[in-house]
């Protein structure tokens, strides 16, 4: 469990939160204020309406009195209950987007924060612990308006309610003899002072219920890591044949059944038996107390003549009430820590700093592209790294050339696209375009010079056109020329929706698997349409049959054009059709030149990683 947090830091840590919610969207503030105000002042009308109406039913019973107060009854009570439905409705049509816009938050910081910053441990564990509290405990930002708005808006209302309703017992003296002891003024404080106090003791139950319940945090935890991890991992075509040809749900059942958090035996079962039921029992104990405590004190002055029948349902009901309120304000105040505890992860992952330097100077648009990229003596050590990923690159891409990248796994090859692409900076030296260092570049316009094809490459559940435009508005004519070049066209001409196609069927039913060379050369399509000055393909034939290898690699010079093009492969064959190769090796480039010039070194890194494939080439 979390460490303790002060007071104050939860009350500061709510108010930043509330300015997040406000900034997003105020109305969900505003429409539980509404509701609520209105669902926890209408029972007052209620109830002093209806002690008028018994009052006269039990003195005068004058018929046009008690049909004033019936009417007015019906028609207020109509009026607050039209009202509070209204509002209610109106709040659960604004809250219904919550989730949604927690999520996109959370999805724009995504996409704002430096890879870098996506990419390290600490990001992604503040990510796996509001995912938690959000699907496992409903805690954090999504406890702000229902529980915490709600709670302390409708405590104040109810206790302010209460109070103009029950000052007036006090007011009202005994007339009866035996009972004349309840007007002394310290008859009446010591009711209330015994009031707050049973209200106090029942506060104290129910925080320790809920530190007790806190314990099931870890419980939680495992369950909800299980849970979220188990279906969708059965879900997955690729991973259900796994699990068929190896029976592995003789192992994914039991381990499911043992993280479940109320299976017999299970410490949650003990948790909530053993420690948060006694604190939940005994404060309902102190409830009931409390309620017996208000009826006795009433009854009694209504016994001694200080006000009618009709007042006491007045009283009881405005006391009951006001302890309620108090008591619900006081307990929600009391469990800001323990909320704070989640919303400190959520401010620490919103706030995360870019350190990226985003540069200034526009990157030039030449018609020509004649862009010139040099590593000049550039190594790079991954944070909390101790070994070097790269070490004293250097390299200077001529203009229009395909160079190939090879080299062994770990070799360095794929941390050298991610600083091309400044996806990190270099923890030595400098990459230069045109001879200005790129991080002196606006970091947007940098990235419009480069199009990539990475190994791991995504598409998204949209139509066709959408993920090779990237864009709900894109060239649909020019779409289709770059699949084409791609090798995708006699699969798009069999696709009766054509560019309207949804890729997958999360969103369309109606939507087509593609097999992986076909998203491979989707993915190619994409690139093509950027028309970036520089083409990056890693493993771009790896998914791909050897005719539809044949059939991208015939169709090079076409597909490339006038741009300069990047290849990393593991298939050595590919760098026969590239007019320069660099060979890395624990993370240094140890070989660099044509794949003629590379072969006549019978003891250089490539002639062994040739030879290692020429079986394959003949």
């Amino acid at each position: 469990m979390k460490h303790e947090i002060s007071m104050r830091e939860a009350i500061s840590l709510h108010w930043w939160a509330v300015r997040q919610w406000w900034d997003v969207e105020p109305k969900l503030f505003l429409s539980t204020c509404a509701y609520t105000l209105a669902k926890h002042l209408s029972p007052y009308v209620t109830i002093w309406l209806s002690a008028q109406l018994i009052n006269e039913l039990a003195g005068t019973r004058d018929p046009e009195r008690l049909k004033f107060w019936v009417l007015l009854t019906i028609s207020l009570t109509a009026a607050l209950q039209l009202l509070t439905a209204v509002l209610y409705h109106w709040r659960q049509a604004v809250h219904g987007a919550e989730w949604e816009l927690e999520n996109r938050m959370q999805t724009r910081k995504m996409l704002d924060m430096d890879f870098s910053t996506v990419e390290s441990p600490e990001t992604e564990n503040l990510l796996h612990a509001m995912r938690k509290h959000m699907m496992g405990n409903l805690y954090g930002f999504v406890d702000i308006h229902g529980a915490f708005t709600e709670s302390i808006v409708g405590g104040c209302a109810s206790a302010s309610g209460a109070a103009a309703l029950t000052v007036s017992m006090f007011a009202r003296p005994v007339t009866a003899g035996s009972l004349q002891w309840l007007n002394h003024p310290l008859a009446a404080a010591g009711v209330v002072v015994l009031l707050l106090g049973m209200t106090v003791l029942s506060l104290v139950l129910s925080a320790k219920a809920s530190e007790n319940s806190a314990q099931l945090w870890p419980c939680s935890n495992i369950y909800n890591r299980v849970l979220s991890y188990y279906p969708n991992f059965c879900g997955e075509s690729r991973r259900a044949m796994d699990i068929r040809m190896y029976e592995q749900q003789k192992v994914v059942l039991p381990t499911m059944e043992r993280a479940a958090m109320y299976r017999k035996g299970a410490p949650a079962i003990a948790i909530l038996c053993g420690r948060v039921a006694p604190y939940t029992a005994a404060g309902r104990v102190v409830n009931a107390v409390l309620t017996g405590i208000v009826y006795v004190f009433v009854c009694l002055k209504a016994w001694g003549g200080a006000f009618g029948v009709g007042s006491v349902t007045q009283y009881v009901g405005a006391v009951t009430q006001l302890c309620g309120g108090l008591s619900e304000m006081l307990g929600t105040i009391g469990r800001l820590p323990f909320n704070a505890a989640y919303l400190r992860d959520i401010r620490a992952f919103l706030e995360l700093p870019n350190h990226m330097y985003q540069g200034s100077l526009p990157t030039e648009k030449r018609d020509d592209r004649e862009y010139e990229v040099e590593f000049r003596d550039v190594s790079f050590l991954y944070p909390g790294s101790e070994s070097w990923a790269l070490r004293h690159v250097n390299m200077k891409f001529k203009i229009g050339s395909r160079l190939a990248v090879v080299g062994m796994n770990g070799s360095g090859k794929t941390t050298f696209i991610k600083l091309l692409c400044r996806l990190y900076d270099p923890t030595e030296g400098q990459i230069l375009l045109n001879g200005i260092d790129i991080r002196k570049y606006r970091y947007d316009d940098y990235l419009d010079v480069f199009a990539v094809v990475f190994q791991d490459f995504r598409l998204l559940a949209l139509p066709l056109g959408q993920n090779i435009g990237a864009s709900r508005e894109y060239d649909r004519d020019r779409a289709e020329d770059c699949l084409k070049k791609a090798g995708f066209g006699q699969r798009l001409a069999s696709m009766g929706s054509g560019l309207d196609t949804y890729l997958y069927k999360e969103l369309d039913e109606a939507g087509v698997i593609l097999s992986g060379g076909e998203a491979q050369k989707v993915a190619i399509a994409r690139a093509l349409y950027k028309n970036a000055p520089f083409l990056i393909l890693d493993e771009p034939t790896a998914a791909l049959d050897p005719l539809a290898e044949a059939e991208i690699y015939s169709k090079l010079n076409e597909i490339v054009g006038d741009k300069t093009a990047i290849y990393i492969s593991h298939r050595l064959s590919s760098c026969v059709f590239c007019d320069e190769i660099a060979v890395f090796h624990n993370g240094t480039v140890i070989q660099q030149g044509t794949h003629e010039e590379l072969l006549k070194n019978r003891y250089g890194k490539y002639y062994e990683l040739w030879n290692a494939q020429a079986q394959y080439y003949t």
